[in-house]
């Protein structure tokens, strides 16, 4: 396994510097690339971000249901957010991946870089404990929370869209497959959302068509909200 590289920038905007780098490394890799993978510290990591997020939700949120938080933990802890957070971190330059991947993209792809971001989350607990982890998710997260409304309870982007289109009458958006890429068990698929009265044309990636989708729409809603 080649040496990884100077992660020092990665720490930095992580808020940890690792005890054990080889607990880095090893959330760095993907199966791709060697035996030793990040997939059981993904597995991990999972479980540590939903108890963070749901513990965070549970003490800001006093006035939310049940109901109303789960779709709001649900909404931050889903594949596209996961991505979106990794992409802010230049996270897929970190990564090891085998040919295969790196030929074909593996390093912006949006289920591969959720994985990572999970891995690095359960890395840093086993780094250091659950303060810490807890510590790192929200250095996150929070800041990604503060931009969200809480009116929305986690709905998802394309229902946020489709109430904005109707709440002004204008017509649903086309979704569309424009590109898939990988091999069968493990696709990703590129769609394109159009909303012909209004001139946008969005794209989204994700690791079946309703992730992509979700990209797509949450890119537009974004145009048009931050428009408004």
């Amino acid at each position: 396994m080649r040496p990884i590289r100077d992660n020092d920038v990665l720490c930095r905007q992580l808020g940890h510097v690792f005890m054990y780098p080889q607990l880095l490394q090893r959330a760095l890799t993907h199966r791709s690339y060697a035996p030793e993978h990040n997939e059981r510290l993904e597995f991990l990591g999972d479980s540590i971000l939903g108890c963070v997020i749901a513990k965070h939700l549970y003490s800001s949120f006093p006035q939310l249901s049940e109901g109303e938080l789960s779709r709001l933990r649900s909404n931050l802890v889903r594949e596209e957010t996961l991505a979106t957070l990794a992409l802010q971190l230049d996270l897929g330059s970190h990564l090891m991946l085998g040919e295969g991947e790196r030929k074909s993209g593996g390093h912006r792809r949006p289920s591969i870089l959720a994985d990572a971001m999970e891995a690095l989350f359960g890395a840093v607990f086993l780094d250091s404990g659950y303060p810490d982890a807890e510590k790192v998710v929200l250095n996150m997260f929070v800041p990604y929370l503060a931009k969200i409304d809480a009116l929305t309870l986690g709905k998802d982007a394309k229902t946020l869209l489709q109430e904005y289109l109707q709440s002004r009458h204008i017509a649903l958006p086309g979704y569309s497959v424009v590109a898939t890429q990988g091999e069968a068990h493990a696709q990703s698929f590129e769609v394109e959302c159009i909303i012909p009265a209004l001139k946008i044309s969005t794209r989204g990636e994700g690791s079946s068509r309703r992730n992509a989708e979700q990209q797509a729409a949450q890119e537009a809603y974004r145009q048009l909200t931050t428009s408004s």
